[in-house]
């Protein structure tokens, strides 16, 4: 593969950064100069000038931001390990009477993701006409009601109901956290930003698991009401906090407020400095890149998504992320403590023990790859790691098999190796999707379709919930263990779709990644890369394109 020497950047750009003091094909570049590849040579070279101080008090108020999207995240998070334990416990089952299995148990898991899919729509509208902050703050509002219905019910047609509401509520949330978490982040972290929000789901799922393992020794309805109560805890600290953070700079732009994005960009990218090159990239970047009559002011305009090969590929990315990062397995997670008992695990308080273990080693997966999202490529990871998937869930649906055949006199080894291999899974798949569930739908998104995309985006994935939550206690009260063999079998085909037409967004702006998605091959050129030559006073000198191989 050879260098080729160009004369542009491999992405359009207003300027560029770059000096030119020499060629490609020039002499070599003296010892004290280093080469680099990088995906776009102007944003490294504005970066590498404008050092941001990460210790600086806009620095941390960034951080308090992010951390206040990472909270939405929380709240979805912590239903994810909600039901699972509270159907298991005593109380709660003389009160309702569901079982832990069955089409009760379906209608009461689900109509959290009905609410959330009939909610998306209108989280996508809020978000885009009153703002990003507007919108996690009414989010909240909505959780609390539903909380409060749920938390009061005596019976399933209340405690459904209120589980509908609170599904409307954290779609409005998640519709607007992900889309503020990866708009206000410097462009080098955000993939680190936006991963962290994604990991808000364990910032919810282990205390929740914690909660209900806690609670499981009072001996009284508290025991499954307090958990649900607490569902809103994570809310009130957003509602709390909204008012002490700043708008995206790219709602901003988008809504003609010029002035104010770049009073945003020179305070926390550019050092105070509005003249630094940083910001002056971003704020031209985002000036051509950002209608101000875009989607964002035709409320039900989504034909852009289907009617413009950009807007296709851009989808493709969203469908992908959003069925593949439900539907790989994890759905399983909503019955932790039946999946227990079918490995030979049956007492209450054990299950929900490693309930709470699954919840904190899948944490550590996820938040291992937060720390690499901004330097790991994206495709790569998506493909070996959902293959990975598919092989921690066959050795588990293979021992589990083993297990079925022994009947009542178990091989321990058996079970544990089983239990094993379903924790393997879930750490695998908590480093390949978590992070990548937040950043490659927003990444993909330009602005104007953000909050329409992520809308769909969540209803796409609350779809697949529904599927996972309805389907789940069927199945596994019917075919056991056999329900594992699904997964494996389609793991694979999702890391076949992810090689094939998988666009890494890895190293590039937002608004560069239009040139990207209008290429004839959106896959072969986010691939390119370009050479970058580092002198030794720090300057960045000469570029060249390395040709792609796909």
């Amino acid at each position: 593969m050879e260098d080729k020497e160009i004369i542009a950047s491999s992405a359009p750009a207003s300027h560029d950064l770059i000096s030119s003091a020499g060629s490609a094909n020039a002499s070599a570049p003296p010892p004290t100069a280093k080469a680099k590849t990088v995906h776009n040579a102007d944003l490294y070279a504005a970066i590498h000038e404008t050092k941001i101080n990460a210790k600086s008090k806009e620095s941390i108020h960034l951080y308090f931001s992010i951390f206040v999207a990472f909270c939405c995240a929380c709240a979805n998070g912590y239903d994810g390990s909600l039901l699972t334990g509270v159907i298991a416990m005593q109380h709660f089952q003389n009160t309702f009477h569901s079982g832990t299995t069955g089409p009760s148990v379906s209608v009461m898991f689900s109509l959290y993701t009905v609410g959330a899919m009939v909610g998306a729509p209108f989280a996508a509208i809020l978000s885009d006409r009153f703002g990003r902050r507007v919108a996690m703050f009414w989010g909240g509002v909505i959780i609390i009601v539903g909380m409060i219905i749920v938390a009061t019910s005596g019976t399933i047609p209340q405690f459904v109901v209120g589980r509908f509401v609170l599904g409307i509520g954290i779609s409005v949330m998640t519709v607007a956290a992900p889309a503020y978490a990866v708009e206000i982040s410097p462009p080098h972290w955000r993939g680190r930003a936006t991963g962290f929000y994604n990991c808000g789901w364990f910032g919810g799922s282990i205390p929740a698991a914690a909660v209900v393992y806690g609670c499981n020794w009072i001996d009284n309805d508290y025991s499954w009401r307090i958990p649900l109560i607490l569902q809103a805890f994570a809310c009130v600290i957003v509602m709390a906090s909204v008012r002490f953070i700043p708008e995206s700079p790219r709602f901003l732009i988008a809504n003609g407020r010029e002035e104010e994005a770049i009073a945003f960009l020179a305070k926390y990218h550019g050092n105070g400095d509005r003249n630094s090159k940083l910001v002056q990239l971003e704020i031209e970047e985002m000036k051509e890149g950002i209608r101000q009559d875009g989607i964002d002011k035709r409320p039900w305009d989504y034909r852009p998504f289907l009617l413009t090969h950009s807007g296709r590929w851009r989808m493709a990315q969203v469908l992908m992320i959003s069925i593949f990062g439900q539907f790989s397995g994890n759905g399983l997670g909503y019955f932790n403590t039946t999946i227990f008992q079918i490995i030979g695990v049956t007492a209450v308080d054990q299950q929900l023990a490693y309930n709470l273990l699954n919840s904190v080693l899948s944490a550590i997966g996820a938040l291992a790859a937060v720390t690499m999202t901004d330097t790991m490529p994206r495709r790569k990871v998506l493909v070996i790691g959902t293959l990975a998937c598919a092989a921690a869930l066959a050795t588990n649906s293979g021992l589990s098999a083993a297990l079925d055949s022994q009947g009542q006199n178990i091989e321990s080894s058996y079970a544990k190796g089983a239990l094993a291999s379903y924790f393997l899974f879930n750490i695998i798949f908590s480093f390949t999707y978590t992070p990548l569930q937040g950043v490659i739908p927003t990444e993909a998104l330009e602005t104007t379709t953000r909050a329409k995309g992520l809308a769909a985006s969540g209803i796409i994935v609350n779809a697949m919930g529904f599927i996972n939550q309805f389907a789940g206690p069927i199945a596994l009260g019917n075919i056991q263990y056999r329900y594992i063999y699904v997964f494996v079998g389609w793991d694979v085909v999702e890391a076949l779709l992810w090689f094939l037409f998988g666009v890494e967004s890895q190293g590039r702006t937002l608004e560069q990644l239009e040139w990207v998605y209008n290429q004839p091959n959106p896959v072969k050129a986010s691939l390119k890369v370009d050479k970058v030559i580092v002198q030794s006073d720090g300057r960045v000198t000469d570029k060249v394109i390395v040709e792609p191989t796909v």
